[in-house]
């Protein structure tokens, strides 16, 4: 009997947030792997005859290494079993799943891909912040904040305009704002912190560039979240003060505030 894998990309947390595909794949899978940002408080129910396997990675404590979570999936695979890799966000984006993908070509397995809505654009929707927006910003780019940004990435970052994302970013966010500053970004530029995107004690914090470090400390801001460097962050509108405080400066810019 031969294997299969399927990296299955979870989403932002919120188990509704699962795509179709995604749930037929857990229904049908012997054993899942799952991480600690995917939807896995119903996996029980959610892979009824599967083997569940945290394998979840924790800022600075990876319980199981990279390597180790291949090897798993290859080995269960090669006996014959259905295996589920399910990754928060989407597969493809700043998770590893190209790694495992490739992990299993190696040993001639099978591999299918669910994409999963990724946190990169969902959690600042959540927050109420659209990536892009007429008249502010026509672009967007995710960056992963896992390491400290080069000055040759934070000068291409500065110059491109439009809205940055970064995942994984609240160790290295000094680094990140006084180097956007250091690159020309203006000093006043809008930075939003979401954390625990689609939880019920989901938090927006927001500064600028030059006071947002301080901001996050004195709220005590942690991982797992979302930083959001643009403009489009004085769109916000999930109703507290601050939040309305920075429609009415959107559209005194001119901005259509919806």
């Amino acid at each position: 009997m031969s294997g299969r894998v399927t990296l299955v990309g979870g989403g932002p947390g919120r188990e509704d947030l699962l795509t179709l595909a995604a749930v037929r794949a857990l229904a049908a899978a012997d054993v899942v792997l799952y991480d600690r940002l995917a939807p896995h408080e119903g996996l029980a129910g959610l892979a009824p005859n599967a083997e569940l396997i945290d394998v979840g990675k924790r800022p600075g404590h990876h319980a199981i290494p990279q390597s180790e979570i291949e090897s798993l999936l290859v080995d269960r695979a090669l006996a014959g079993l259905h295996a589920v890799r399910l990754k928060g966000g989407d597969p493809y984006v700043l998770g590893r799943g190209s790694e495992e993908v490739l992990a299993c070509h190696r040993a001639g397995i099978p591999v299918d891909v669910v994409p999963g809505v990724t946190s990169a654009i969902a959690v600042p929707g959540a927050a109420g912040i659209p990536l892009t927006h007429r008249g502010l910003s026509h672009l967007f780019t995710v960056v992963s904040g896992h390491a400290p940004l080069t000055d040759d990435e934070l000068a291409h970052l500065a110059g491109l305009g439009g809205t940055i994302v970064v995942l994984m970013g609240v160790n290295t966010l000094p680094s990140l704002t006084a180097g956007l500053v250091r690159a020309g970004m203006s000093a006043t530029m809008p930075v939003a912190i979401i954390e625990r995107g689609f939880r019920d004690d989901q938090r927006t914090t927001i500064g600028d560039l030059t006071d947002i470090v301080t901001t996050a400390g004195r709220a005590r801001v942690s991982s797992p979240a979302v930083i959001v460097v643009g403009e489009v962050v004085r769109l916000a509108h999930d109703g507290d003060a601050s939040a309305t405080e920075l429609m009415e400066r959107a559209a005194s810019l001119g901005a259509v505030v919806p």
